[in-house]
């Protein structure tokens, strides 16, 4: 029988195991256990939702592991991201879903799911040490899985599993022959952009997302940076504001005066086909597209990429984040069972495989800082560093609404427009008041 930790460990329980075991599947993760009653629910089955994802795959990898740690038979359902999202409305709004255990894309999900009550208040069960290890704490999650996690009522519902921060991979090459270092500031992103940019030899200093829809988590970085994000606590729309404006001109100077040409047609597949060239000297987007930099068949710039945490704005340094999580359903007659497996998905070993394969990355800080952990990460020490940084510093980079995609498309558009010679002004009015009424009707109905 398999057994192992579920959550980070404490360190001398960690360094007491690491000398005494050998022969593990997952490097730096070792056996341990708190108080917790994981037998207490033996003979239980649970339903398990999940998004068909490496993290989905991660977790089925695994499943029998839990099964036979708890005595509980989980059932798991693994299903494309879209139609999984129509399965659990159409399920959780009957009020009898077939599930104990979801799987749910925050940035997308979160508002919709709160606003059902959809979600099963995990506070009691974090609180309880035959539930929960000492170790597994919201504080591991950083500052933007705790905002996640938390409702606008201050209960918890999905616990943060993998998340995405927004980093600049940049390519140390082309820099040393300007001479230049990597910027600490949004100011010195612009003057690095265009020092890189030369048209004659087909090189670009930056780029980023400009297709509708797919470009706005560039802006909203951005407008983090500005010290906002694109909706306030209250609801208001703040995406005309100063700062939103500001952003807008960010993103407008750096993708028209140092992109290649094409840019509006970009998303986060062209603008890494581009970097793996050679021929860029900043890419911005998320963290997850780093394996194929350091493939030697898929890439140029092997050895050659620098993994840095987003500069620092004008009025906050902020690293834009996205994620998802896994929560027990308020529907469920399970919800002790269901518990005990949300916090084994977040374990230590689940999170340190996740890693490690390159399927994601897990939202714990003690997991990614763990140097145990990073020997077994096949990606260079500079890319976890970037994660852990930007841990720190993270914040959501998209509102939590129900129309995100509407969000997108109204916004991306304006966006776009900006990359033809748009009034970055002009174009965030007309975009705020033509979603403001979308917004308001889904908060209504």
């Amino acid at each position: 029988m398999t057994r192992f930790g579920t959550c980070g460990l404490t360190r001398r329980q960690f360094l007491a195991a690491s000398a005494a075991a050998t022969g593990l599947g997952i490097a730096g993760v070792r056996p341990a256990f708190a108080d917790v009653n994981w037998r207490k629910f033996a003979g239980t089955t649970i339903e398990v939702n999940l998004i068909t994802s490496p993290r989905g795959e991660t977790l089925q990898r695994h499943q029998k592991e839990f099964e036979e740690l708890t005595g509980i038979k989980v059932n798991s359902e693994m299903m494309p991201e879209q139609q999984q999202r129509q399965k659990a409305v159409i399920e959780l709004t009957s009020g009898k879903p077939s599930f104990d255990v979801i799987h749910i894309s925050y940035h997308v999900q979160k508002r919709q799911f709160e606003k059902g009550s959809w979600l099963a208040d995990l506070t009691p069960f974090l609180k309880d040490p035959s539930l929960t290890e000492a170790s597994f704490v919201m504080s591991d999650f950083g500052s933007a899985g705790v905002s996640f996690a938390t409702d606008s009522k201050g209960a918890i519902g999905a616990l943060p599993f993998s998340v995405d921060y927004w980093i600049v991979y940049w390519n140390k090459e082309l820099f040393a022959k300007k001479n230049l270092s990597y910027p600490k500031t949004f100011e010195e992103m612009v003057a690095a952009a265009q020092a890189l940019t030369d048209p004659k030899s087909q090189t670009y200093g930056f780029v980023a997302r400009g297709q509708k829809n797919a470009n706005v988590p560039v802006w909203t970085s951005f407008m983090l940076g500005y010290g906002s994000s694109s909706i306030d606590e209250k609801g208001k729309l703040l995406t005309d504001s100063p700062a939103a404006i500001e952003a807008a001109k960010l993103y407008q100077t750096l993708m028209t005066t140092s992109a290649p040409p094409g840019i509006a047609g970009f998303n986060w597949a062209e603008s890494q086909s581009a970097f793996l060239q050679g021929k860029i000297g900043m890419w911005f987007d998320g963290l997850g597209f780093a394996p194929p930099l350091e493939n030697p068949e898929k890439s140029r710039v092997v050895g050659k990429v620098g993994y840095g945490v987003m500069p620092k704005g004008p009025a906050a340094h902020a690293a834009g984040t996205t994620g998802d999580g896994i929560g027990v359903t308020a529907a469920s007659t399970k919800k002790e069972a269901a518990y005990l497996y949300v916090q084994w998905a977040l374990s230590k070993k689940v999170g340190a495989d996740m890693l490690q394969t390159g399927s994601g990355v897990p939202f714990r800080t003690s997991i990614v800082d763990d140097p145990e952990v990073r020997k077994g990460v096949k990606m260079p020490a500079e890319w976890v560093d970037a994660i852990v940084q930007s841990a720190k510093i993270s914040k959501l980079s998209l509102p939590v609404v129900i129309p995100v995609t509407e969000f997108r498309d109204v916004m991306g558009v304006a966006l776009t427009n900006l990359l033809s010679g748009g009034n970055p002004e002009a174009e965030m009015r007309r975009a705020t008041e033509e979603f403001r009424p979308i917004l308001e009707r889904s908060e209504r109905t």
